[in-house]
């Protein structure tokens, strides 16, 4: 069946009606349909992190079917931008991966600190610390006990503590996230610790042993293998850092079957 406004169908006008009415939710169903299909082949891609290859592949879907209102997103995970491809306005977005890492403490601090420029970012990092530039700023990123000596830049804030689970190697994955109020994640599972530096709006994380909120220039952290939904809070844009340490032979997030109670929208 064709899709048509036009009217070609005669006098009738219901009959018009009728037939754009159909169209469109022909339309709609076939939008949702493809968006399912991608998610079920990636839950079934074996060895590939869920999150991650869900939300590349639904996000470039959304955006060519989105209409121009807005619609409250729904994060399956930080996604990675191919280089050259122009950043979605809002999501989150992978900025640095780094991988074969080893902790001796069962948990570590993440000392979020900021620099006047990228030099003098590289000069200060230790061999595990992280770099990245984003919101108009240079931020390296640390990990260790809660009393880490470093040097140079200025602190911003100390994550923690993150529980850590036992594992060989971790990896670690610092992302960005922009969300708007009502943005919420998909209900998920990490295998290995979250943690949030908020740099504006705020947030409500949902988990089995209730909600915890945080606003512009707090932390928040969310531990191992605890099934949760993130929604966002108040009426600002929410912009933060977000980092997972996982255990480097998982992938950084699964789905999970968890039902939330809701405690964010209360």
């Amino acid at each position: 069946m064709e899709c048509t406004t036009s009217g070609n169908l005669g006098n009738d006008d219901r009959r018009i009606i009728q037939q754009d009415q159909k169209c469109f939710y022909v339309q709609e169903v076939r939008e949702m349909k493809a968006i399912r299909a991608v998610i079920a082949a990636c839950i079934f891609v074996s060895g590939v992190s869920i999150l991650q290859t869900c939300t590349n592949s639904t996000a470039l879907h959304a955006q060519d079917s989105s209409p121009t209102t807005h619609e409250h997103l729904l994060v399956q995970g930080c996604v990675n931008i191919p280089p050259g491809q122009k950043r979605p306005e809002f999501g989150c977005f992978s900025l640095a991966t780094e991988s074969g890492l080893r902790f001796s403490e069962p948990a570590v601090y993440w000392h979020v600190r900021t620099f006047p420029n990228r030099a003098a970012a590289d000069a200060a990092k230790s061999p595990t610390g992280i770099v990245v530039e984003e919101d108009g700023r240079v931020w390296l990123s640390e990990f260790g006990p809660r009393d880490l000596a470093l040097e140079g830049g200025q602190a911003v804030a100390v994550v923690g503590p993150m529980e850590l689970p036992k594992a060989a190697l971790y990896a670690v994955v610092l992302g960005y996230a922009v969300m708007r109020p009502n943005d919420r994640s998909i209900v998920h599972v990490h295998p290995g610790p979250e943690g949030w530096y908020m740099i504006s709006g705020e947030q409500c994380l949902e988990t089995p042993a209730g909600a915890i909120r945080a606003t512009a220039g707090g932390t928040a952290t969310a531990p191992p293998n605890v099934p949760m939904e993130l929604t966002i809070t108040g009426t600002a844009v929410r912009k933060s850092l977000v980092l997972v340490i996982h255990d480097s032979s998982q992938p950084a997030g699964l789905p999970s079957d968890w039902k939330p109670q809701g405690l964010c929208a209360k």
